[in-house]
């Protein structure tokens, strides 16, 4: 076999040098400048108008020619050693450097930098130790470049896409029919390969825009980087600082105090992450493909056109169908989000809003900035059918806002305890009718058993019992005791709920 690339020029005179020092032994119609051993023959008919007599059209260059074929190879090897999974994050982490090299972020934090993060987080923390009764949870504060970001978060990333791009890949080929599988073959694990591309591609194309984009690690309300490691990016917190009027140091003690307090929820609220990555699990298990809006796939992608393909994944003509279990899951999902968000923006703002003068404006800010969504987290949305937006944010910051005020910080940390405690899509509906219900039922929070029986019979529909006491069941899942008094420290301890994924 030919060492060449694709077995171009498989003749037995590889360098060309018959052609170059005879022309005499040349194929008719050829020329010593085309490289590759294409066959430079007449075409029927002639050559067309205006094409030279090489048979290359003006203009053409033969080394962006090599380039391609080049790259292409280095696709197709990037395709077999993506690491097995359903997307090729290899590929996905490339192109995300890519975009950043092109933006001209190959920033490297300073020693100040490092200096200056770590001094705002402790003194974050000690404001939040008088705004929240959930102790510390960053053991450790690091600053990241955008590169380190998309490095540091594609673990969680792929714990997010893959059960998602998986299902959607199966359920395409569950549609074919059993003849077609069968004749497809080997073909079927190859357009898995290439379906891990073109994910990963897109996945790429979001990382990087992130990247470039995104201030701490838990900005967009998921725990992206190790449990109890706070961390910012300070190159993007000063472009982002860049268009405030408030000074630098201001802006980044705020950024702190909201990296520091997601950590303590993270952290002890330990049923937390499965809750929301369990939300996107279930999701994707119900995932069923239209098959009819694959046959209209067909007709609108023009082979000849590699970048139609590309314009029907973005446009949504390759999303599934979605089901009412979806759509239980995706509310739970952004109920979750937006219940932390709530948590974080109340928690924050009493903390450092009357030591910060710019704490108000700089909070809207944000708010704007994670309802309006970027173009990338649009990509996200289309790539895997999840939106990351915490649509009902200020709901629940006016809850959040209306607990503190009326029962205190210690009642409204209490509903942390279990996931069957926090408020639901409904309760953040009409978050004051809510709060004035929960007053009511306040005693409830020293019995923990009759809280997850009553939060139970709402759920359900059932009207509250005032002598419930959750039985064996509440028992089961609360994995605490209650005394006789009722007391504070025989609560369950924060942080030792389960690992329901329902909120």
């Amino acid at each position: 076999m030919t060492d060449l690339p694709f077995g171009f020029n498989p003749s037995d005179d590889p360098e060309g040098r018959r052609d170059r020092d005879n022309p005499s032994e040349r194929p008719e119609g050829s020329s010593g400048a085309n490289p590759f051993g294409f066959s430079g023959g007449m075409p029927p008919g002639g050559m067309p108008p205006g094409m030279p007599p090489g048979g290359m059209p003006p203009g053409f260059d033969m080394n962006q020619l090599g380039q391609m074929f080049s790259q292409l190879g280095q696709m197709f090897s990037q395709a077999s050693q993506g690491g097995g999974g359903p997307v090729n994050y290899d590929l996905a982490k490339q192109l995300a450097f890519q975009h950043l090299d092109s933006q001209g972020r190959r920033e490297s934090p300073t020693s100040a930098q490092r200096t200056a993060a770590s001094d705002a987080v402790r003194l974050a923390e000690l404001w939040l130790d008088e705004s929240t009764t959930l102790p510390v949870g960053a053991r450790l504060v690091e600053v990241w470049s955008a590169k380190q970001w998309v490095e540091q978060s594609l673990p969680t990333w792929q714990r997010l896409c893959d059960p998602v791009v998986q299902r959607i890949s199966a359920a395409w080929i569950e549609t074919l029919p059993e003849e077609a599988k069968q004749a497809a073959g080997p073909l079927l694990n190859m357009l898995g390969q290439m379906g891990g591309m073109a994910y990963g591609s897109q996945l790429g194309g979001a990382l990087g825009q992130l990247g470039a984009e995104v201030l701490s690690a838990t900005e967009i309300g998921l725990p992206l980087g190790k449990e109890g490691v706070a961390a910012l990016l300070p190159a993007n917190i000063e472009r982002f600082t860049g268009g405030l009027e408030r000074p630098a140091h201001e802006v980044l003690v705020f950024l702190a105090a909201r990296e520091a307090a997601h950590h303590r929820l993270f952290t002890h609220v330990s049923w937390l992450r499965q809750g929301l990555f369990g939300a996107v699990e279930e999701f994707s298990q119900g995932i069923r493909v239209d098959v009819s809006a694959m046959e209209d796939l067909a007709t609108k992608i023009d082979p000849s056109n590699p970048a139609s393909l590309e314009e029907a994944m973005r446009s949504g003509l390759l999303e599934p169908e979605r089901t009412p279990a979806q759509q239980q899951a995706l509310v739970r999902l952004e109920t979750l989000l937006a219940l932390v968000e709530g948590w974080i923006d109340v928690v924050v703002g009493d903390a450092v809003g009357e030591r910060l003068p710019g704490a108000d404006a700089l909070r809207e800010t944000l708010r704007r900035r994670r309802a309006s969504g970027g173009p990338a987290e649009q990509t996200f949305a289309t790539l895997v059918g999840l939106d990351l937006r915490p649509r009902q944010l200020r709901a629940a910051a006016t809850l959040w806002r209306g607990l503190s005020d009326r029962h205190g910080k210690e009642a409204r940390d209490a509903l942390w305890d279990h996931p069957d405690l926090l408020p639901t899509a409904e309760d953040l509906a009409e978050p004051v009718e809510f709060v004035e219900r929960f007053g009511a039922q306040r005693g409830e929070l020293d019995d923990p058993l009759a809280a997850l029986e009553a939060a139970r019979r709402r759920k359900e529909g059932r009207p509250d019992s005032a002598g419930a006491t959750g039985g064996s069941a509440g028992a089961g899942e609360s994995g605490g005791t209650t005394s006789s008094d009722g007391s504070e420290g025989d609560r369950p301890q924060r942080g030792q709920g389960t690992d329901r994924d329902d909120d």
